[in-house]
């Protein structure tokens, strides 16, 4: 009956051991994933950003968020979430599908919505990869 025990509690032990290594496995694809390149723009033309800046007219229209994501091992997702202020006004989520890979999301500006902005882009955890600031001028 003790050697019956004994081999259930290693067995058990290997069991959870396993039963972790996909939310180990999941930490590090996340904190292998990098930013390389990420702008506020006016555009998206070929994969990449056209007129970016970090101050548009309110009469801009539709503003994109543009990254370029590194490092990803396997499929995975990313977030762009924009706020006005400090109110979270989109929340978009975004395949990334390669070592190397563009993405954008998009915000329609109201004309009204003069001040602070920001987009934070986030990792499969929600840990804040990147903060982008930008400005609505009257």
């Amino acid at each position: 009956m003790k050697q019956f025990l004994s081999k259930l509690t290693i067995l058990l032990a290997l069991v959870s051991v396993f039963l972790f290594l996909p939310g180990v496995n999941q930490a590090q694809e996340a904190a292998s994933l990098d930013v390389a390149v990420a702008a506020i723009c006016q555009d998206v033309v070929d994969r990449e950003p056209v007129d970016a800046g970090v101050s548009f007219a309110a009469s801009v229209g539709t503003l994109y968020c543009f990254t370029k994501i590194t490092g990803a091992q396997e499929a995975t997702q990313i977030t762009h979430v924009w706020y006005f202020g400090a109110e979270e006004r989109a929340r978009v989520d975004l395949d990334v599908n390669s070592a190397t890979w563009r993405t954008w999301s998009t915000k329609i500006v109201q004309t009204h919505e003069v001040g602070s902005w920001r987009v934070d882009v986030l990792d499969p955890a929600g840990t804040v990869l990147k903060e982008l600031k930008f400005e609505i001028t009257e």
